[in-house]
């Protein structure tokens, strides 16, 4: 067992105080060239490893990080983001670490804007930023860059943006892996629909975007012949609303048995298919949230891609922890697993492990 260390040890074998080894070691000022140099020698010489977690305790000082994320009603992938960045804010009490959420509106860059000038105000330590247009965001990334201030992605990655960290799905391969699952229960259909989450007429994040395209990559490069139907539902539609566009689509598309979304909707087309006692037609969608998770069981969704929402937002908090306060190297690229879920395996699913 290596012998541990001490302050008194370091001293001795630099000739200099213990109280200078402590400013040292903390990076305190008041220490001359020639005593840290000697201290710096010591340290090389015995091979000192220091504790990172002792001195953040020793540190005593709050670490601000703040995040922001799209608003979002219950039961979504957001919901599960939120969740993992508050558990990590209780894990990491001992060391004074502080998160702070904030929400802006979907496809608003002026809300966008007023969000992150509300962050700025606070003088953070660290930020979480789910992105929206990449020079909307670079209007604040630059600052953030100008100030010193690390900052990790999560949802889209931006390498032009320069950040810590990233956390996320590879969108393209999720999508692409979605249509190959998919096809391998549809290859016999001539139809199917493709269900998606919308503001204005826009999709809502550019994940699901990006997913898209790797979804029709694949159906056009293996099954070009099949129609896909596109059924738009709008972000704030409400539970009738969505029952009156379901009916619409499916008495126009008898022929459909098969539906797809790229988001963590899946449930609202589940619902309605238990609602209304549809037994022929199979549903695939992402996100564990409770709802899809429901239909899951129930049969009226077959298949879930999941991408552990809730360990990305505890893992962005732990990222920044470690860059800021242990002062470690953290990997910049972080991609999710893509994994598919069925009512057999979907109670081996462990979103909170780590």
């Amino acid at each position: 067992m290596t012998q541990k260390i001490r302050i008194k040890d370091i001293a001795v074998r630099a000739g200099v105080s213990e109280g200078t080894v402590d400013r040292v070691l903390h990076e305190r000022p008041n220490v001359s060239k020639v005593a840290r140099e000697k201290v710096e020698k010591a340290l090389k010489e015995m091979d000192y490893k220091p504790n990172a977690y002792a001195s953040a305790l020793a540190y005593n000082r709050a670490c601000s990080l703040h995040m922001l994320i799209p608003e979002h009603e219950l039961e979504a992938y957001w919901d599960e983001i939120e969740e993992g960045a508050k558990r990590a804010t209780e894990t990491l009490r001992d060391f004074h670490v502080e998160v702070h959420i904030h929400h802006y509106e979907r496809l608003n860059e002026p809300s966008f804007v007023r969000c992150y000038n509300e962050v700025l105000e606070e003088k953070p330590d660290g930020v979480v930023i789910v992105p929206t247009d990449l020079d909307t965001t670079r209007s604040f990334t630059d600052i953030l860059h100008e100030r010193n201030i690390p900052f990790v992605l999560l949802d889209s990655y931006m390498p032009d943006l320069r950040p810590l960290s990233f956390f996320g799905q590879d969108s393209f391969a999720s999508g692409y892996f979605a249509a190959k699952v998919l096809m391998m229960v549809a290859s016999g259909e001539t139809e199917i629909m493709l269900m998606k989450q919308t503001k204005n007429g826009q999709l809502t994040s550019k994940q699901q975007a990006n997913r898209e395209v790797g979804f029709r990559h694949y159906m056009t490069d293996h099954f070009p012949k099949i129609a896909i139907h596109e059924l738009n539902l709008p972000i704030s539609v409400t539970g009738k609303q969505c029952d009156h566009l379901f009916d619409d689509f499916f008495s126009t598309h008898p022929q459909v048995h098969h539906c797809i979304t790229l988001n963590s909707r899946a449930y609202l087309v589940g619902e309605y298919l238990l609602k209304n006692n549809f037994r022929n037609i199979q549903v695939m969608g992402y996100d564990m949230v409770q709802r899809n998770a429901d239909c899951l069981r129930s049969g009226s969704i077959s298949f879930l891609i999941a991408q552990h929402a809730y360990l990305q937002g505890y893992l962005c908090i732990d990222t920044l922890f470690q860059a800021i306060v242990l002062k470690k190297e953290v990997t910049t690229v972080n991609y999710m697993p893509i994994e598919l879920m069925m009512k057999e395996n979907m109670d081996f699913y462990r979103r909170t492990q780590l």
